[in-house]
């Protein structure tokens, strides 16, 4: 067996020998392109990120009851507790995840984790309210530079015709996290049912984090990015390093000069245009609102019913002491929904795998699409048991919120993270991404500071009115700024 590298491996993109498979003696091409041990490790430290996402978040729906009565929280102080560690990713994505486009993936890849697990400790060790809200927002700015970051480590070295599936992948690792949460939350609270249980939970993913902080130092910078700067002979090496494999292919890498000019022309009219600005150019203003409104509006539903599935299930179903007191009662409720919440959780990763198996097959904008849609169908679903007895009150609930789990994460949940990671230039693509995700962790953080309130307020059934509306109005919006981007070489994205 010889590769194609080998008949002519002059003159070519990054992606090109990225993409390069190996052929038969007859000239006829493999199917698939295989990974190499490096494009492996820089996908499961870049899963690792999402997971730690998936845990910390979600593990704060699981924590809030115990805070709330360690710290006698009223509805207000308990929105601002769920909604740090979400307006840390909305500063986090812009601040620091456009610094991979000025310094590189691979430092901005290690400076989040390390910013991650230095306010993990924090959280764990908080001695009052307003130090843990510090310490959740500083984690959340983290995970907000992760975001953009950890997507374009893994687009930016894997094959065209399989980079939704492993960026997806690795976004599935954030439902993994999130049921972890849950099931870690139980656990503790189980051999350890006292109110300051929820430090333990937090301390689980320190010594974890702190690996992955190490192992991060491994990995190879994106040589798209090098190129992209000008960075010619150091783009070479990196493309070499990062296929390295067993028989060796491409031996040689001797990229496109031509290519290089023209992605460093273009870098330098953005740099004089302000960065940001060109987001809002003519020629990228559909991918921004593309990226950015969908995402919005599926964070309205998706961080709400995440963080507070006890809360509502609570409300809807009836199943805790309405006036819990005695720390005994507390910490049964909170496992009594730890429980609740993990059964829905599981249909975060069903939904996920889907998305992944799918992406590159279907394509991008129909499943978002379809996705919203049935996010809407069920949260009407979850709506209906309002007004029912027991045990139909029950049943909707759970199955209306387990219809949106798995539509949430098949359809808007994935996609709108994939397509922000991809639909821009490789000179800005960090900026476009932390954008979109600041943009929309403006609706996670509404929803997580207003959901108590408008909970007491407005009851279950309006609150989820409203988040019918945003997911019809997120597939709307979908198909009226459409861009499909499977299977298209990440080079010509854009363009």
């Amino acid at each position: 067996m010889t590769t194609s590298a080998e008949v002519a491996d002059s003159g070519k993109t990054v992606q090109q020998y990225i993409d390069e498979a190996p052929i038969w003696s007859d000239g006829t091409a493999t199917a698939t392109t295989p990974l190499t041990p490096m494009q492996w490790r820089i996908w499961w430290l870049a899963a690792a990120g999402k997971f730690f996402e998936g845990l910390v978040v979600f593990m704060t729906g699981v924590a809030l009851p115990l805070l709330a009565a360690q710290f006698e929280l009223g509805p207000a102080a308990h929105g601002v507790v769920g909604a740090a560690s979400l307006l840390g990713i909305l500063i986090g994505a812009t601040a620091l995840g456009g610094l991979a486009d000025r310094f590189g993936r691979k430092p901005i890849f290690i400076l989040e984790m390390a910013i991650f697990t230095a306010f993990l400790v924090g959280v764990a060790l908080s001695p009052n309210f307003w130090v843990l809200v510090v310490c959740l927002f500083g984690l959340g700015v983290a995970l907000g530079c992760d975001y953009p970051t950890a997507h374009l480590v893994i687009s930016e070295c894997m094959p065209s015709n399989s980079r939704g599936k492993f960026v997806l992948g690795a976004f599935g690792f954030q439902a993994i996290g999130a049921l972890a949460g849950a099931g870690i939350g139980f656990l503790i609270l189980y051999e350890n049912p006292h109110l300051d249980a929820w430090r333990w939970m937090y301390a689980t993913a320190i010594v974890p984090a702190v690996i992955v902080t190490v192992a991060r130092l491994t990995i190879t910078e994106s040589a798209h990015w090098l190129f992209a700067r000008g960075k010619v002979e150091a783009a070479e090496r990196e493309t070499l390093r990062l296929l390295a494999r067993t028989p060796a292919y491409p031996k040689e890498v001797a990229l496109d000069l031509a290519k290089e000019q023209a992605e460093f022309a273009e870098l330098e009219q953005a740099e004089r245009g302000g960065g940001y600005a060109e987001l809002f150019a003519a020629k990228n203003r559909r991918a921004t609102i593309l990226t950015s409104v969908p995402w919005f509006l599926q964070d309205l539903s998706t961080y709400g019913i995440g963080i507070f599935t006890p809360t509502i299930l609570a409300a809807a179903v009836g199943s805790q002491k309405e006036h819990a007191t005695k720390v005994a009662d507390i910490v049964l409720n909170d496992m009594t929904a730890a429980k609740g919440a993990a059964v829905i959780d599981l249909l975060l990763i069903v939904g996920i795998v889907a998305a992944a198996l799918l992406a590159d097959r279907v394509g991008r904008i129909k499943l978002q699409i379809f996705g919203f849609v049935g996010c809407a169908g069920g949260l009407f679903l979850a709506s209906l048991s309002v007004d029912m007895g027991d045990p139909t009150r029950l049943y909707l609930i759970f199955a209306g919120f387990m219809t949106f789990s798995f539509m949430t994460n098949l359809g808007p949940n994935a996609q709108t993270y994939l397509i922000a990671g991809e639909v821009f230039p490789t000179h800005i693509r960090g900026k476009g991404a932390g954008l979109s995700a600041s943009f929309a962790k403006i609706g996670a953080v509404l929803t997580a500071f207003l959901f108590p309130i408008l909970l007491a307020d407005i009851g279950v059934r309006w609150l989820l009115y409203i988040l019918i509306a945003a997911s019809l109005l997120g597939a709307i919006v979908t198909w009226l700024t459409r861009i499909e981007t499977a299977g298209v070489n990440l080079e010509e994205i854009g363009k």
